[in-house]
């Protein structure tokens, strides 16, 4: 996925040579924005923000500490270029919880490493699921709300699984994470095919997920992603419980009940330019059709396409 770096630099002379710097690198993309346009980078929700501190007629300080304030950008790294020797300023700015303060001239070598080290320690960071190293709900919400007020068409698909309680019961947590790690693969494998799509993939915890794709063939998607999931969940299974096609399952008055084997269901919610206000109405949606995705048996998807 391309990552986006904001330039803040009323005269825009930094733009260009940060592309010629990161010119054999694709994993980048530069743009710059002046001060007046600073809620055009917040709104984006950047991976990185570089403030060329010559180049703005706004208080650097007070311009870092409203980036910091946005609650979606709280953790978005700032890289400050200032030809600003004096120390007192320095800190002033480092106290605003400014990563890198880089005095003029800048050295285009230590400039495109930190860049480049920056990038790579804000991306591991921000895989916080320890189990499947997905972003969580922070940066999913920060995904929806990106999307939402850029009036982009795009779709949820919620996944979960059903009889999963049953299957740790039966066969204990730490197999369990393997089925969660082993559904986060299937759907990052299958999302991640399509091609000129901007995809995300969450993990909101436990065994709910999240992904969110460009408009695209919603059907095949889910099709593919249940197709590998039921092929493979066998693998979990003891031979003895696949040729039966259930677990038992003692309740708590010791009586034997009886599950299907572990199944996947999605909800999948359309979304277009002005159909939803906020990102909870899209939620709401989104367990509506997962719930009828669950009452089906076996694994199924539904897709919410109603309009307006």
């Amino acid at each position: 996925m391309v990552q986006d770096i904001y330039i803040i630099d009323d005269d825009k002379y930094s733009l260009q040579d940060l592309k010629n710097l990161f010119s054999h690198n694709g994993e980048y993309r530069f743009v710059s924005v002046s001060t007046e346009e600073i809620n055009k980078a917040l709104i984006n929700i950047p991976s990185l923000i570089i403030i060329n501190e010559d180049n703005i007629d706004r208080d650097v300080e007070e311009l870092c500490a409203t980036i910091r304030k946005n609650e979606d950008n709280s953790i978005t790294p700032i890289i400050v270029l200032s030809s600003n020797g004096d120390k007192e300023h320095r800190l002033k700015v480092l106290k605003t919880a400014v990563e890198y303060y880089i005095k003029k001239p800048v050295d285009q070598d230590y400039l495109y490493y930190t860049i480049k080290n920056l990038m790579r320690l804000m991306y591991t960071n921000r895989r916080v699921s320890p189990l499947t190293g997905l972003p969580g709900n922070v940066q999913i919400h920060a995904e929806l709300k990106k999307r939402l007020f850029n009036n982009e068409e795009f779709a949820v698909l919620y996944l979960d699984l059903d009889n999963f309680k049953a299957y740790n019961d039966v066969y204990g947590f730490i197999k369990g994470d393997e089925i969660i790690k082993f559904t986060a693969r299937t759907i990052l494998k299958n999302v991640h095919k399509l091609e000129n799509n901007d995809c995300f993939v969450g993990h909101i915890g436990g065994d709910d997920f999240v992904a969110i794709i460009s408009k695209t063939n919603y059907d095949e998607i889910c099709q593919n992603i249940i197709s590998e999931f039921d092929e493979e969940i066998l693998d979990y299974f003891t031979e003895e419980d696949r040729k039966r096609g259930y677990i038992e399952v003692a309740n708590r008055r010791g009586i034997l009940e009886d599950f299907p084997l572990t199944s996947i269901s999605i909800g999948v919610v359309e979304v277009e330019p002005k159909r939803f206000d906020n990102i909870l109405e899209i939620g709401e949606i989104g367990a509506q059709v997962k719930h009828v995705a669950k009452t089906i048996m076996g694994s199924s998807y539904v897709i919410d396409r109603r309009k307006g």
